[in-house]
């Protein structure tokens, strides 16, 4: 489990076709204190880590699945040397629950339609699959590349979100672009919430 809290940017330093991905992902992290089989976020999936180093900087090696390929924004624009990544560890028992409970499971890949600055703050404009867009309410929590967010208003499948520069700094969030895709995981409470309407009608 993770909270959303995005704790390191990651550099992608090698990919590679093995059957499954394999990604090399750069980080600062204290590799000494990651053990094989750890589970860490990457841009909100949650990847389990084979291999570490130290050389040239400390690194880990991931997994990536062709059903996890498939259902994120990993076959959408194919991570490949270089690029950046949000990454969050595990969440520990007695760690302090900054965001929300998120699951490291993306739910499917949602396209940022508009930047807009507001202040020094920047509005974005997601348009989420028709399926998705439902679990999405105004005041509500989503998960978008692995950050926890909340959400400002919600139009149709389009909902927007606010943020701040603290957040553009230390995350990925300051290179986004017009029609990127953006991995989504909606908000676990609202999952049950709508199972439970089901089983009400």
């Amino acid at each position: 489990m993770f909270t959303g809290i995005i704790t390191d940017i990651g550099t992608i330093l090698e990919v590679e076709e093995r059957g499954d991905l394999r990604a090399r992902i750069g980080t600062s992290y204290d590799i000494n204190g990651i053990d094989i089989g750890a589970s860490i976020a990457c841009d909100g999936v949650c990847l389990t880590v084979v291999a570490l180093g130290s050389e040239p900087q400390n690194w880990f090696d991931v997994d990536i699945s062709a059903e996890s390929v498939n259902a994120t924004n990993i076959g959408r624009n194919r991570w490949a040397v270089g690029r950046k990544l949000n990454l969050e560890r595990a969440l520990k028992v007695g760690d302090e629950l900054g965001g929300h409970i998120v699951s490291g499971h993306v739910d499917g890949v949602a396209e940022l339609v508009k930047l807009t600055d507001e202040g020094d703050s920047t509005r974005m404009t997601f348009r989420a699959p028709t399926d998705l867009a439902k679990f999405i309410a105004p005041k509500g929590s989503v998960t978008l590349n692995g950050t926890s967010l909340t959400v400002n208003e919600v139009n149709g499948c389009e909902f927007g979100v606010n943020v701040i520069p603290h957040t553009k700094e230390v995350t990925t969030w300051g290179g986004v672009a017009e029609g990127d895709p953006i991995n989504i995981e909606i908000d676990t409470m609202a999952r049950y919430v709508a199972r439970l309407q089901d089983w009400a009608t």
